[in-house]
């Protein structure tokens, strides 16, 4: 089987079907997450940015795909709940809520924001419906004016360690191209200049080409647990958006910067004792604050899997396709439920599932789903070109 029809038909006939048939809440609006191995649900409570990147897959299948109008309903359902329940006074998104849509936790983390922006954005897109776009475009700017204290009241640290964090401005880079259609061009370009020089110049070290989590204000290193702190999934999902930019501005430095990059995360980050990407990794090599450090998580191997689909494409590089076929073989073994459908999330270090869920506080509707979206298109122009 080729490689685009492995990941459409896992999409089409296992994936999507799961999550229909799951998680649906058609009593009050939204989507059940907490799904056990079999797809039951054993929590009821609605996580913010779980909802919205359901709401975003939905309409994206919608829009891209095939305008299947069962799509655009799921989605719709996933819309309505988060503009009626999902902001405070001032717009910013709650944490979590009831199964009802009371709130549960505050606005302390803004990528709820970012989810619920991209949400809107697409399902307005999808349904034509003006005033999701506008809601998706007011989000955007809310996401600014609180981009530089995100927790704003909030905030556990004092701020005598000041340090700026890879996750927003990585997130910021692929909102903004999600957001095209709703955003001015000249808004679109400022965002994607100053998130490309972020996450290539100031997180990207020259010297070891890898991302750190975390940096001073002036862009040098802390010698501290966060300072030292390394998520390698994290940088080499950044990386697949920075390929974006890069084919959408035809900037071949950029793609090729971002392709050397995920093979020296890649090289710095796999288990050469039971395989697989590590979850957090200290850069000196020292013990890690995140008890969680060694396990294999689905999310990370799926963006490795999309960033060098999207590598491969544009480059032909041998030592991308070598590290495609490695990180390929070690995902598709493990991860995927044969018996009970979708993925397994989180694996132990040697390799077997340590929690059996589906879906939870954190693992929803989105990296399986949209891994398998972008690796088939890639795929598709691999193929047709060879």
């Amino acid at each position: 089987m080729k490689f685009s029809q492995l990941y459409q038909e896992t999409l089409l006939n296992d994936i999507l079907p799961f999550w229909e048939r799951c998680s649906l809440d058609t009593q009050y609006g939204g989507y059940y997450t907490c799904l056990d191995q079999h797809g039951k649900v054993y929590d009821t409570d609605k996580f913010v940015w779980l909802q919205a990147r359901q709401v975003w897959m939905f309409s994206k299948l919608y829009n891209q795909v095939e305008q299947r109008p069962s799509w655009l309903q799921i989605a719709g359902l996933g819309a309505d709940f988060l503009k009626k329940n999902g902001m405070d006074a001032n717009g910013s998104f709650y944490f979590s809520l009831t199964r009802e849509g009371k709130p549960l936790v505050q606005p302390y983390n803004i990528f709820s924001d970012c989810f619920a922006a991209m949400a809107f954005s697409e399902y307005g897109k999808a349904s034509n419906d003006e005033e999701f776009k506008l809601l998706a475009k007011n989000t955007y700017y809310n996401i600014l004016k609180r981009k530089d204290i995100p927790k704003g009241n909030y905030e556990k640290s004092t701020g005598i360690r000041k340090l700026k964090s890879f996750a927003l401005p990585m997130i910021l880079s692929n909102l903004v191209l999600e957001l095209e259609h709703v955003l001015k061009t000249e808004e679109v370009k400022k965002t994607i200049d100053t998130s490309v020089h972020e996450v290539m110049e100031i997180f990207l070290q020259k010297d070891s080409g890898l991302i750190y989590e975390n940096v001073q204000l002036n862009g040098s290193l802390h010698d501290s647990f966060e300072g030292r702190l390394l998520n390698p999934g994290h940088g080499i999902e950044a990386m697949w958006f920075m390929i974006d930019i890069g084919v959408s501005r035809n900037d071949l430095a950029l793609i090729q910067k971002a392709t050397d990059t995920i093979v020296n995360i890649l090289e710095h980050s796999w288990d050469n004792e039971f395989g697989g990407i590590f979850y957090f990794m200290d850069a000196k090599g020292h013990p890690t604050q995140q008890l969680e450090w060694d396990q294999k998580l689905w999310w990370v191997h799926l963006e490795t899997l999309v960033a060098l689909a999207k590598a491969y494409e544009h480059t032909k590089n041998s030592k991308i396709w070598e590290w495609y076929q490695r990180v390929h073989d070690y995902t598709w073994t493990r991860f995927p439920d044969p018996e009970n459908g979708e993925w397994f999330g989180y694996l132990n270090r040697q390799g077997q599932p340590l929690l059996t869920l589906k879906g939870g506080r954190w693992k929803g509707c989105f990296h399986v789903p949209r891994a398998m979206y972008q690796c088939y298109r890639s795929f598709e122009k691999i193929e047709t070109e060879q």
